[in-house]
């Protein structure tokens, strides 16, 4: 159970991450504003609270792994890798996928310290995520590997044949975030692509499973710590949480899933992320 300061600390840290979100954004641009706000919070307890990394040195071999199997929500991870320290955030923030920016519309590893994988064609980040787990392993390190993976990402089917290998090979090292927000690109994700129901299935697929509110930093710290309990089986925490959570126009609404902001909008956003 997170200390009360903590809670604040980590609390304070994803609202900033949010605002960094707005701003990498900005005005008339696309960009992902509605899935990179949703794994905000989770991303804040992971950077500033679980995982074992350092920016001053951030290939050391022991380090914890964070991918984002949904690639196209990479601001939230350049906004946790600012704020933590890996590059300077003033003279990049306002860069996002200009040309010669490393802060690219998907993540690459070639143009940016702290990006373990290059992704964004969706389906395969555990297939990566579940290889670098079983290096490690292989390697004698005790370090953990982190993907997050949108739920409507689980149309793919290539997610589900890493499930399998990830169980067969008993990769404990392996913990699989599951975005659940309920909304892809053009509606809700049951409209869509039916999953059912989803916590059966995983444990099916051989996978310890934690369901969690994703924007409680306390729930999200406790599950992290329980999967490392977790012993011979990946973990799996399906986290629900809400697409655009933080910048109450964009919550909940699929066309900000990657939209526009409007100045007047962009404006309030940040005004709100203030509060």
């Amino acid at each position: 159970m997170l200390e009360a300061l903590e809670k604040q600390r980590l609390e304070k840290v994803a609202k900033e991450i949010r605002k960094d979100i707005v701003t990498m954004i900005g005005v008339g641009k696309a960009g992902h504003l509605g899935g990179s706000c949703s794994l905000a919070d989770i991303v804040s307890v992971l950077y500033f609270h679980k995982m074992n990394h350092d920016p001053s040195d951030p290939k050391k071999k022991d380090r914890d792994r964070f991918l984002l199997s949904k690639g196209h929500a990479a601001i939230v991870q350049y906004a946790a890798l600012m704020e933590s320290g890996y590059f300077d955030k003033e003279e990049s923030i306002h860069t996002l996928k200009r040309l010669g920016s490393h802060l690219q519309g998907h993540p690459d590893m070639r143009k940016l310290a702290g990006i373990e994988a290059n992704t964004g064609s969706l389906g395969q980040g555990v297939s990566l995520a579940g290889g670098l787990a079983a290096g490690l392993r292989l390697e004698g390190l005790d370090a953990k590997v982190y993907v997050a993976v949108g739920d409507g990402e689980l149309a793919e089917g290539q997610l589900w044949e890493a499930f399998m290998a990830a169980s067969n090979f008993e990769l404990d090292n392996l913990c699989v975030i599951i975005d659940r927000n309920g909304l892809q690109a053009t509606g809700k994700t049951m409209d869509r692509f039916r999953i059912g129901d989803l916590e059966g299935k995983m444990e099916a697929f051989g996978f310890e499973v934690k369901v969690i509110d994703g924007h409680d930093v306390e729930e999200i710290a406790d599950a992290l710590d329980w999967a490392d309990t977790v012993k011979k089986k990946p973990v799996c925490i399906i986290a629900n949480t809400v697409k655009g959570k933080g910048v109450p126009f964009a919550e909940g609404i699929a066309s900000f899933h990657n939209g526009t902001l409007t100045q007047e909008q962009y404006d309030e956003a940040l005004r709100v992320l203030e509060d």
